[in-house]
């Protein structure tokens, strides 16, 4: 199965607020993470299921929490206390991906682990204060661009 980082970042790395606030709000970016996820599981930290208020649909929800108290009341949430543990959930659903969605500590984690990353590089600085992990190309090859209004969208694959 493999690992997809999926991210989209400001100009100045900003992935968002630590507060769960979105620091944009773009309808084609939002549209192309909806089109790229929808059938496959999606593993995220608990302050980034939060941030929705739901789980997102058609998606096997994977959150990964410490926190022993946290029980989200939906059928589509499986809770995991790793990114280890959320993996190994994600084979049992036989799906040929996984994308990985935040925020700012779990992507720093599944760096290691990731075999591709669609990243949404926007063309704007944000404010925010959770950043993505920075990362070195020569780890990583770009693999194809895909040019839009306010952002490129950047396939890699781990070298």
């Amino acid at each position: 199965m493999k690992k997809i980082i999926i991210a989209a970042i400001a100009k100045n790395n900003v992935i968002g607020k630590s507060n769960g606030e979105m620091s944009w709000h773009i309808k084609e970016e939002f549209q192309h993470f909806k089109e790229t996820t929808t059938g496959y599981p999606i593993l995220m930290g608990r302050k980034t299921f939060q941030s929705l208020n739901k789980p997102l649909p058609n998606r096997e929800n994977i959150i990964v929490s410490r926190n022993h108290n946290f029980k989200p009341d939906f059928l589509s949430t499986h809770i995991v206390k790793s990114i280890k543990e959320g993996i190994d959930l994600a084979l049992t659903f036989q799906k040929e991906k996984v994308f990985i969605i935040g925020g700012g500590e779990i992507y720093r984690q599944a760096l290691t682990i990731a075999d591709e990353m669609i990243l949404s590089h926007l063309n704007f600085d944000a404010e925010g204060d959770v950043l993505f992990p920075s990362f070195s190309l020569n780890d990583w090859k770009i693999n194809s661009e895909e040019k839009r209004d306010l952002f490129t969208i950047v396939h890699y694959s781990k070298k």
